[in-house]
């Protein structure tokens, strides 16, 4: 674990489809900034994991604490406010709206306006200016006035990077941010994770494995709904279990 008091924990977390286990007595701390990386095969359950960890699917059992408080029962929206938010593997963005509103509808929503009954006002404006600093932050200032649907595939990756910065948080999970980028952009997203806030903590689920072994401190190996190993990327690189795991493929 990173250094610090964990601002996110996981204990005894479990999930069954029927007979299925698909989340397995997984025990995850995140501390305050941590960069962690969480791979494993097609099936592993990294994107089950973090739709428990974000209220998609209820857990059957274990405990998840943000900040000292539990919120394994709270809504994904009530999550969001406490400080979690995500990425989706699918990205969920408005594809006939500019970039830019995206960011600012998702600001209106962090601060409880009714965005629709205040486009134009003042504070329009001012979730429009917010709403442009996090498209800076992460490389498409440039794009603010652009069709979504107009954007280059990697670019529209990146926004819902800046939406979910937007929110505030103080735990963001990447849901395969580098899926379906073509290798010419590859870079953009490597460069934007590279400035997001040091005290964000970033839970990174990728099968990317150079974009991982780039960005992580630290690796989490989930294989079969159970945690598998975890720790640096030259001591996750060199374990015999995780090339295994692989068949054989470089996990660095």
């Amino acid at each position: 674990m990173s250094g610090g008091a964990p601002i996110l924990s996981v204990r005894g977390l479990a999930k069954n489809f029927g007979a299925l286990a698909v989340t397995r007595n997984v025990d995850l701390d995140v501390a305050k900034g941590a960069r962690i990386g969480l791979i494993g095969p097609n099936g592993a359950g990294k994107t089950t994991l973090v739709n428990l960890l974000t209220g998609m699917l209820s857990s059957d059992a274990g405990e998840i604490t943000l900040e000292g408080a539990r919120i394994e029962r709270m809504s994904p929206e009530k999550r969001v406010h406490r400080g979690l938010a995500r990425t989706h593997q699918i990205n969920t963005l408005l594809m006939e709206a500019n970039a830019r509103d995206n960011v600012a509808v998702a600001v209106a929503e962090r601060e409880k306006y009714a965005w629709r009954l205040l486009r134009y006002g003042p504070q329009w404006r001012a979730c429009l200016d917010e709403a442009q600093g996090y498209l800076e932050e992460t490389g498409i200032g440039h794009a603010g006035d652009r069709r979504v649907s107009l954007l280059p595939y990697g670019e529209q990756r990146l926004l819902e990077i800046a939406i979910a910065l937007s929110l505030k948080p103080r735990v963001m999970l990447l849901d395969e941010p580098g899926a379906g980028i073509p290798s010419s952009e590859a870079h953009l997203i490597h460069d934007a994770l590279g400035r997001l806030p040091a005290d964000i903590a970033i839970l990174l689920i990728e099968h990317d494995m150079d974009l991982v072994f780039k960005f992580a401190k630290e690796i989490v190996v989930l294989v079969l709904g159970a945690v598998l190993t975890r720790g640096p990327p030259a001591q996750i690189a060199a374990d015999p279990r995780v090339r295994s795991v692989y068949l054989g493929r470089s996990v660095a």
